[in-house]
């Protein structure tokens, strides 16, 4: 009786180290990835630091800007139209900033450009790759600039997607690297059980 109970159990953890258990899909699907043009305008915005009050006022600034912007571009076919019309109203970002923080309080000192050389990192989604570089883009700095970033294409219009949530070539390096450590364990269980069920029915 024990050893058809032991054998049931083996039978079970086999079955069980075989057929694993499926990882969660993370981030978005491939069907939402997107390749950015050539010629695209950016958002990148700096929060001061990773405490929860400056990421939280990085956001509303981020929803305010972008719901502005949006606006401004949605009706426009070239990027020549767009970029004369965020140069031109630059400054009504720059008071968007200005009024945000003032009115959630945060008190940090801030900066807003406009430039055609702003620092993005590489960023990789799924089977696409955004590499780094200068690009043209707004820049707002809050604080120290010290905290995450958001980043997005005001145009042509993408900032339904949040591009900052991809994983940096080196964070993806090291997931591959723990994924392959964990199927090695797999294999070394699934080894192990085998030879104990051959030990029994050798």
């Amino acid at each position: 009786m024990q050893k058809i109970t032991l054998v049931s159990l083996l039978i079970g953890l086999l079955l069980t180290g075989i057929s694993g258990t499926p990882n969660a899909a993370a981030g978005v699907s491939e069907q939402n990835f997107q390749v950015i043009p050539d010629e695209a305008i950016r958002l990148r915005i700096l929060a001061n630091s990773n405490a929860k009050m400056d990421q939280d006022v990085k956001r509303t600034i981020r929803d305010k800007v972008n719901a502005e912007i949006t606006q401004w571009v949605e009706e426009l076919t070239s990027i020549e139209a767009a970029r004369e019309l965020i140069q031109d109203r630059i400054d009504e970002v720059d008071a968007i900033v200005a009024d945000t923080l003032a009115s959630e309080g945060a008190g940090n000192t801030y900066q807003v450009d406009y430039d055609d050389a702003v620092s993005f990192p590489t960023k990789l989604y799924g089977s696409f790759i955004y590499p780094a570089g200068d690009y043209e883009a707004i820049l707002i700095t809050l604080g120290e600039g010290k905290g995450d970033n958001w980043w997005c294409v005001l145009f042509p219009p993408l900032c339904f997607l949040d591009f900052s949530n991809g994983a940096t070539v080196d964070e993806a390096a090291s997931e591959q690297t723990v994924e392959a450590e964990e199927k090695d364990e797999d294999v070394e269980v699934e080894f192990f059980l085998v030879r104990i069920w051959n030990n029994i029915f050798g």
